[in-house]
This record gives C-alpha cells, structure tokens and sequence, in this order.
C-alpha cells in the first residue's frame, strides 16, 4: 500500500484572478521533490479536484528552475468577483483547495517512516 499524504506538506502555493481565470502556482518545500510533484500534480488531477467548479481549461506550466508549477484554470470563478453571486469568488481560495490533493508520498520520505529504519 503507497502512503499518502496531502500536498501542502510538500508545497506550498500563490494564487490570483483575473475576471473567470484563477492561477495557482504550487512550489516546492524541497527542490528534491519537484520530479514528484510534477508527476502527481497533473493537470487531470486538478481538473478532478475542480470538477465540481467546471474548468473549461486547466493548463499547466512548468518552472523548474524555481522548483514550481502554475496551473491556469479557466471558467472556475462564475464570471469572476464582479459577476458571480457566489460569496466568495477570488482565486486565493482555490490554492487551499489544491494543497488538500492527496498524493503519495515522496519515495525519499516513505522510505523515513517510523516503520522502516
């Protein structure tokens, strides 16, 4: 069984809005964990988690040499803050949902549990 563990342990992230368009960035505590992050944090997984907002696009760009990623989800804040109705319909609040994505464990910590020497 691969442990899991939610992305904010691993990273931390930054946010903004532009009218229907949020931009999370994801950055990386450890650059040593950036290859893993790029592979878990994909742009179906953040489609997945926003599902229920429906993106119309999720896009996602990498930045290596500062260890991070920005996804832009398009269509996600209904219409954006002058528009919706919602009562809170900044992009801030997105990046608190990506960092609750669980995703496994980076091999160089699973291999540090309390179980294994």
């Amino acid at each position: 069984m691969t442990a899991t563990a939610a992305l904010y342990q691993f990273a931390h992230g930054r946010t903004g809005d532009k009218g229907d368009r949020s931009n999370i960035s994801v950055i990386a505590y450890d650059p040593r964990d950036f290859d893993h992050l790029v592979a878990h944090v994909t742009e179906d997984a953040v489609r997945d988690l926003f599902r229920e907002r429906r993106p119309t696009a999720v896009t996602r760009y990498l930045v290596p040499s500062l260890h991070a990623m920005n996804f832009v989800l398009d269509g996600v804040l209904d219409g954006g803050v002058n528009d919706a109705l919602n009562l809170d319909t900044h992009g801030k609040a997105l990046s608190f949902r990506l960092l609750q994505l669980e995703i496994p464990v980076p091999p160089r910590l699973a291999q540090a549990t309390p179980d294994r020497p």
